[in-house]
């Protein structure tokens, strides 16, 4: 029955040996991660964003990782969706918010000064009453910038223009940017666009991936650039992870780029050396 639900209702299924076993993991890995947050076993790692104009380190977003003394490592797609079912996402994610904004600060009294780090809303967490002061609070306490915070929401969350307006703008009287992560990939429509206050787009790494494949391909792209551009917002390319794909992006006047080409996701040690040696060319 639950099966025929998450395949979207209106359909059967069989009994199979194979759904019982994915209930019983899927069982499992929902006690042991009520348990993650307080055993303290979630990390941040933090991907590099690079600036094209001038070849710098401009930022970074955090993504969580999750290593279970039980289990070992534990992909985000694994457990992701069970916290937002759960409901575990609320406080998984004021979490993430809250050690992203520390790391920020103390990277600023290190020296790491203008980093911006963009962190990942869930759908739970955007449309939550509290998300408004939770922010505004974790923004006091670690003392960092706001402008220096980047919250990144998906299209398919503002398919009520209505509400997805009305946050999107308490978020921004905080002082905080907003991007639109995944750009092509939901609800995509020109004229919602014009409502929100957002300042970048991110383009989908499939975007990205495809770029070098055909001109077509490359006339997309360009596409969701001069678009942008008209309309006054930056644009990061996602999956970044040829140097083909950078050319192109570098030719069509992209703002900002991340993926595997210049790195993958780091811990805050790694990173502090990966930003002092490619901000002095020696990446």
């Amino acid at each position: 029955m639950y099966q025929a639900k998450r395949d979207g209702g209106n359909n059967f299924k069989f009994h199979d040996a194979t759904l019982e076993l994915k209930l019983k993991e899927r069982v499992t890995l929902e006690n042991l991660l009520r348990k993650a947050l307080e055993n303290n076993e979630f990390a941040l790692h933090y991907q590099p964003k690079i600036e094209l104009s001038t070849n710098k380190v401009k930022g970074v977003e955090a993504l969580l990782r999750w290593n279970s003394p039980e289990i070992g490592m534990v992909v985000p797609d694994q457990f992701i969706p069970i916290a937002e079912e759960t409901g575990l996402i609320i406080p998984i994610g004021e979490w993430v918010i809250e050690t992203a904004c520390k790391q920020l600060k103390e990277w600023k009294d290190e020296g790491l000064t203008n980093l911006t780090v963009a962190v990942n809303l869930s759908i739970r967490q955007f449309f939550n009453p509290n998300l408004i002061g939770s922010i505004e609070k974790i923004i006091k306490e670690s003392g960092i910038d706001p402008y220096l915070l980047d919250l990144e929401i998906t299209e398919s969350m503002t398919m009520d223009v209505e509400i997805a307006t009305k946050i999107i703008n308490d978020l921004k009287r905080l002082g905080v940017k907003i991007s639109i992560d995944d750009f092509g990939t939901g609800y995509s429509s020109i004229n919602y666009l014009k409502y929100f206050p957002v300042d970048y787009l991110k383009i989908d790494k499939s975007f990205i991936t495809d770029v070098t494949n055909s001109v077509q391909n490359e006339n997309v792209v360009n596409i969701i650039l001069l678009m942008a551009q008209v309309l006054g917002f930056k644009v990061v390319a996602e999956g970044v992870g040829t140097m083909d794909q950078l050319t192109i992006l570098k030719k069509l006047n992209c703002n900002e780029v991340q993926g595997y080409y210049f790195s993958k996701p780091l811990p805050n040690d790694r990173f502090k050396i990966f930003f002092e040696q490619f901000n002095k060319n020696k990446i």
